[in-house]
């Protein structure tokens, strides 16, 4: 599979919006679409604006816990109509490299869900639920209803030397009531329990974007995630370009911490970013300004945050001018964040009201 295109660790602007940018919209499902089993707010009515532009949706998502049938229903359901055709998985990315691996008919084994089984059969593969099955490999995903007895018979095929593929390792998953284990939770059990570590093809594996890029046949195709370490982290490694919206797990506290590997071309508050164009902050020495703010380091490494003529203006929800500016500051080579430094070693300051009330909304106040 072939790289699509270059990106680079600062954000960027653009002219036009993304979706005149862009022809397909590669988007994560979970803190980007919808946490839990609820649309995030807004969105279907802007990604149903997004298509009336001309872009192409792709629903790309680490979870292989359900089939891409059952995910497009669930989309649909929530007012954002979907084929199963449109649904890229990490079980699908899994699939793909145990065909390439072992050949077609080769039986694997399942520690997940249908999800997993229905993609290995679109590939020819064989599962089975058992490691005296006769198996040729592992494969895990996640599931809600994972349970002991199904780790168990992954852990005894695992130990008898077979390979061994997990769809991701995501800590997490999102839910209303905050962050639940996911399948790189479970992942840790068998990895434990066995002392093996597995392959992993979803995300930040470019292998997974490549897939989505080939599946929806983009030709400038753009990543729309929630996490800096699979979906951000996975589209650099894919060179696709990516936006970073803010309503799944990352924190901007986060976003100015960022290794270079962990950056977006672009920011928005939600998925609704895709229908703006982008204004790229400038950096000049110890300065960096976007819109009518403006990011200066002071000489203990503070960063100070100010907007242009004490415009004391109430902060746009979807305003991230002033976290465009830090973010341009904070990754410089004189930046803290460049040297991988933890969020909590820097101070974040304001100027006047409008800079201490966005600091606020950004949770960035100390």
């Amino acid at each position: 599979m072939r790289r699509v295109a270059m990106v680079t660790s600062h954000l960027q602007g653009t002219r036009k919006s993304l979706a005149r940018t862009f022809d397909v919209a590669l988007l994560d499902l979970d803190g980007v679409v919808y946490v839990g089993r609820h649309a995030v707010a807004g969105v279907p009515d802007a990604l149903a604006a997004v298509r009336a532009l001309g872009m192409r949706l792709a629903f790309v998502t680490n979870n292989a816990a359900r089939p891409p049938a059952v995910v497009a229903e669930h989309l649909t359901a929530l007012g954002i109509p979907a084929e199963a055709g449109e649904v890229i998985n990490s079980a699908q990315t899994a699939a793909h490299y145990l065909v390439d691996l072992l050949g077609t008919e080769a039986r694997v084994l399942v520690v997940g869900t249908t999800g997993l089984d229905e993609a290995l059969r679109e590939r020819g593969l064989v599962p089975v639920h058992g490691a005296d099955d006769d198996p040729q490999a592992v494969v895990q995903g996640y599931s809600p209803d994972l349970d002991w007895r199904q780790l168990a018979e992954g852990a005894i095929a695992i130990r008898r030397g077979l390979p061994w593929v997990a769809t991701n390792v995501d800590p997490t998953v999102p839910s209303p009531r905050g962050p639940l284990p996911g399948n790189g939770s479970l992942v840790a059990a068998l990895r434990h329990a066995t002392g093996v570590n597995p392959v992993v093809t979803g995300k930040p594996n470019p292998a997974m974007h490549l897939e989505s890029v080939q599946r929806s046949r983009a030709q400038r195709p753009i990543v729309v995630g929630d996490r800096l370490d699979t979906d951000i982290e996975g589209a650099n490694a894919a060179g696709c370009p990516s936006l970073l919206v803010l309503s799944g797990v990352t924190a901007a506290a986060d976003l100015l911490a960022a290794a270079s590997a962990l950056r977006p071309t672009y920011l928005a508050a939600d998925a609704g970013g895709l229908l703006a164009a982008h204004e790229a902050p400038t950096v000049s020495g110890n300065t960096s300004r976007c819109g009518t703010w403006t990011a200066t380091r002071e000489a203990d490494g503070a960063l100070l945050l100010t907007r242009e003529a004490q415009d004391n203006t109430r902060l746009a929800a979807d305003d991230l001018d002033p976290l465009r500016a830090l973010c341009a500051l904070a990754w410089t080579p004189a930046g803290t964040a460049s040297d991988g430094a933890h969020p909590d070693h820097w101070l974040v300051r304001g100027t006047n009201e409008a800079a201490t009330a966005a600091l606020g909304g950004l949770g960035l106040n100390r």
